[in-house]
């Protein structure tokens, strides 16, 4: 009772102050409060609530075209782009604020690909190179070994250009174009359409994963195809493959460890123009003599000491100086993977197999392939209860689609002490099999119309590589270097006592 009655005092001293308060007694002629206005958006933002970044806050027709003062989807939607960063439509909507960006970006290597692509179709007997990846030649029916490489090339091997939004996996979505670098994806969906101008390693890793330089620099080797050795944990339940494949956790690169992303090397003015490559190096930053005489963007000096900010955090990190007596003892005949590498990709034998028949159970174990058109088709076709497709596999330039799907295997997959070699200008060098390519092809008739065609390369399919597994050399530098220069030695002196006994 006397706490109803002290909860009534209450409530009655409340209403009491309340209503003593001139402010809050409306007078005869004031009008009522008008209820907030809530202004709903309009054009485009009704049905695409994105948010911009403030450089590119302007009205969606500048990039995508379509009518915004549409009321339905149809008239909306006429004259639409829907990829306005895509390559064959970039030089109209990105280049019309950013033209020098555009036109440089466009004849980059991360745009045509062509060292790779020609390096390929070299290997399989081409005598011309291509200018870029479109200009590879179309072949439904191929009838040598290079047509067959132009088959693969367009529609297996060249998921990660610019002109693919990417593969079905969570972590390898992406857009077109200029935005493939500059917007942000997660889980196959974009999360903001805000441009990234500093992109970092998450842009980055779309493209480069699955055995490709940067996945090593972050640790990550990716594992067999055969379920049975994807271990040391594996089920044959559904789950997340953010790259498609699962990958080994093995030692990351000594930039990496201290907080630099990809950007911090490898600049805009390296990947958006065609620039040589080459000149970009370990010296660069680390050799005294290469700074004293040209400092690289983000690095400075002060007190005798050089600096690198990083461009993504604001981050700074001391540059170490080449002053071990090796440096001056080899005089940049050794690259410098081959004392700091701390590990290299070394896929012995890839087989790429184009099958047009419908005899897929071999693949029962292998299912996961690297590629989701690949992994999707055998995931259906091998499910009883499911309606069988027909293998037939898009090209990822034009997104046609024809005959044959193409597996992929491996004869051994190794990430062991690299593999040395010299390069063409006789430096020792980290050397990759990139080139030890086999490929076949099974028609709709079970016709072997290829059967393990080899790459005709003289090296064993070993190309230079710079791994991005950098660490300390340690003390068997010294060891790598002597056992590659014995054997060197070893392989001269068989030749040449071959050659004596020949007389």
């Amino acid at each position: 009772m006397l706490r109803l009655l002290v909860a009534f005092t209450c409530l009655s001293l409340f209403v009491a102050c309340s209503s003593n308060d001139p402010d809050d007694i409306p007078s005869s002629d004031q009008a009522p409060q008008e209820a907030a206005i809530i202004v709903k958006p309009t054009g485009c933002k009704q049905c695409h609530p994105v948010q911009m970044d403030p450089q590119h806050d302007f009205s969606c027709s500048t990039c995508h075209g379509g009518d915004e003062s549409g009321n339905d989807r149809q008239t909306a939607h006429a004259g639409l782009i829907s990829q306005p960063a895509h390559p064959t439509v970039m030089a109209e909507t990105c280049g019309s604020c950013h033209p020098d960006q555009v036109s440089g970006v466009g004849q980059s290597l991360h745009f045509t690909l062509n060292n790779s692509v020609n390096l390929v179709r070299r290997a399989f007997g081409a005598t011309e190179d291509v200018a870029d990846l479109t200009s590879i030649p179309v072949h439904a029916s191929p009838a040598s070994a290079l047509e067959l490489a132009d088959d693969m090339l367009r529609r297996r091997c060249l998921r990660c250009h610019v002109y693919t939004p990417g593969d079905d996996y969570p972590s390898t979505s992406r857009a077109t174009g200029c935005a493939s670098c500059h917007l942000e994806y997660s889980g196959t969906r974009m999360v903001s359409h805000a441009f990234l101008s500093t992109p970092d390693d998450q842009q980055c890793l779309q493209c480069h994963y699955g055995n490709r330089v940067g996945f090593d620099y972050h640790g990550r080797y990716e594992q067999d195809l055969n379920e049975e050795y994807r271990t040391p944990y594996i089920t044959r339940d559904e789950y997340i493959r953010p790259y498609g494949v699962e990958s080994h956790k093995l030692s990351t690169d000594i930039h990496q460890q201290r907080g630099m992303i990809c950007i911090d090397c490898h600049q805009g003015t390296n990947l958006m123009n065609t620039d040589d490559q080459e000149t970009l190096s370990c010296a660069s930053c680390h050799d005294p003599d290469l700074l004293a005489r040209n400092l690289p963007p983000q690095v400075f000096k002060d007190n005798g000491k050089y600096t690198l900010l990083s461009r993504a955090s604001g981050q700074e990190h001391n540059l170490p100086l080449m002053s071990h007596p090796a440096h001056a003892t080899y005089n940049r005949t050794v690259d410098c993977q081959v004392c700091h590498g701390q590990w290299a990709y070394n896929d012995r034998g890839t087989h790429l197999l184009r099958s047009d028949t419908d005899n897929y159970d071999d693949f029962l174990y292998l299912t996961v392939q690297g590629s989701s058109v690949v992994e999707n088709f055998l995931d259906n076709n091998l499910d009883f209860d499911a309606d069988e497709i027909d293998p037939v596999m898009a090209d990822t330039i034009t997104n046609e689609q024809r005959q044959g799907i193409w597996y992929r295997g491996f004869t051994t997959r190794r990430w062991e002490d690299p593999i040395l070699g010299r390069d063409e200008t006789g430096k020792i060098r980290v050397m990759r099999p990139i080139l030890d390519l086999h490929l076949s092809w099974i028609d709709e008739d079970d016709e072997v119309r290829f059967d393990s065609v080899s790459a005709t390369d003289h090296n064993k399919g070993l190309r230079p590589y710079t791994p991005h597994t950098t660490g300390p050399a340690g003390m068997f530098y010294q060891l790598r270097i002597n056992t590659f220069l014995a054997g060197e030695k070893a392989a001269v002196d068989h030749i040449q006592e071959s050659a004596a006994d020949s007389k």
